[in-house]
């Protein structure tokens, strides 16, 4: 459980992150050979496995004719070490009894991520250092401006943790301890991740839906009272919204310019799937090959492959033109291998897995922009959840 938390706990700096990842999988492959004949009907391990298989082979197939070989390779062999950290989780998280402290441990992480963010936010300091002059950065610091999507994804974790400690005065208070964060980070896809979370667990709560419809008006009532202030306290914000707006205009231009340039990345994902729709161009080849099919005058068409558009900014965008329709179709039957297994699993195991699910949903709703999956960072992030889902479905309650 330490080392899963610790995990957590180094997620910012992507080197240390990969170390305590690495210490996972070292475990992993001692705990699966000392328990190998279990394996076999460990629910956990085949769900881990069954998931890792579609999002490798995905990768794996894309790589065979990829336009940056080179990068696509490297990429497929890292992805290998995300197995025995899911089989490392599954093993080491297999009693119910320790699931309650799990979840509280990675919200308590969250949580101090979060109290530093609203420090920086009153004095433009924190643990990284100076805040960026347009948006919080909190914890990754102003040079690498994640940390919305970042929170919004965990947020989970934080409303669980404080829903079974302090019930839902506790969970109330959560929401908005997270909310002006989430907010002040400036990214849109945060925001719409945070409400979908809170839409979830408005509904958890509400248990019917007329309460849900109730409960949400109140919700939306209370969360109106630090956007308000907010956009009256910070101009950042305020820009970051009206900037939203200018899509209602309409017009190309508008809506380009509230999509930050993504309406030319999106087009020009798509044109590389109809050049590769089988196997699509290679995973995290895109940078390479984005010149190439960029319409005329796009400014993120850049021969320097770190400069510009680096990934498709839209999950099944990233998918379809790195990885082909085979590659879409390994990820839609990943996804239907998950829901059975959330569907397949009594009370008690939804219960310890909800957060990850959750997060997971959140992470990848198709109705958003989205990091890049394949990458180092981003991806194990998506697999630091998807083992903890894996293992809670399958955890045990401890024999007598």
């Amino acid at each position: 459980m330490l080392l899963i938390a610790i995990l957590v706990l180094l997620a910012p700096g992507i080197g240390y992150a990969n170390a305590a990842l690495g210490l996972c999988v070292i475990a992993g492959v001692v705990l699966a050979w000392r328990e190998r004949r279990g394996l076999r009907t460990h629910a956990g391990v085949h769900l881990a496995v069954a998931l890792f298989l579609c999002y490798w082979l995905a990768a794996l197939i894309s790589a065979f004719d990829s336009v940056a070989p080179g990068k696509s390779w490297s990429t497929v062999g890292g992805l290998l070490r995300f197995l025995p950290f899911a089989l490392f989780a599954c093993l080491g998280l297999r009693e119910a009894r320790i699931w309650p402290r799990v979840t509280f441990a990675i919200g308590a992480v969250v949580a101090l991520w979060l109290f530093d963010a609203w420090v920086q936010a009153f004095t433009g300091y924190g643990i990284a250092g100076a805040s960026d002059k347009d948006r919080l950065s909190g914890i990754f610091g102003a040079n690498n401006l994640k940390l919305g999507p970042v929170l919004a994804v965990l947020s989970p974790f934080v409303l669980a943790a404080a829903r079974e400690r302090f019930g839902r005065i506790g969970l109330v208070a959560a929401f908005v301890f997270a909310l002006v964060p989430i907010l002040l980070a400036g990214e849109r896809a945060g925001w719409l991740m945070y409400a979908l979370v809170a839409l979830a667990f408005l509904w958890r709560e509400a248990g019917a839906p007329l309460r849900f419809v109730g409960w949400s008006a109140g919700a939306v009532a209370l969360a109106a009272v630090p956007v308000l202030v907010a956009l009256h306290a910070s101009p950042a914000f305020d820009a970051r919204v009206e900037r939203s707006l200018r899509a209602l205009q309409g017009t190309e231009a508008s809506v380009d310019y509230a999509s930050s340039g993504r309406t030319r990345i999106w087009p020009t994902a798509w044109r590389m799937f109809e050049a590769h729709p089988i196997n699509g161009i290679g995973v995290h080849a895109f940078r390479y090959a984005y010149a190439q099919y960029a319409g005329a005058g796009d400014a993120f068409a850049n021969a320097d492959p770190d400069e510009g558009a680096l990934h498709a900014h839209q999950i099944v965008l990233e998918i379809l033109s790195e990885a082909g329709a085979i590659g879409l179709a390994f990820w839609i039957f990943g996804f239907a291998i998950a829901w059975s297994a959330w569907w397949r699993a009594d009370a008690a195991a939804r219960e310890r897995a909800f957060a990850p699910a959750l997060a997971l949903a959140a992470m990848t709703f198709p109705l958003n922009t989205h990091l890049e999956f394949y990458a180092a960072w981003w991806g194990l992030v998506f697999w630091w959840l998807l083992a903890l889902y894996c293992a809670a479905l399958s955890a045990r309650e401890s024999r007598s």
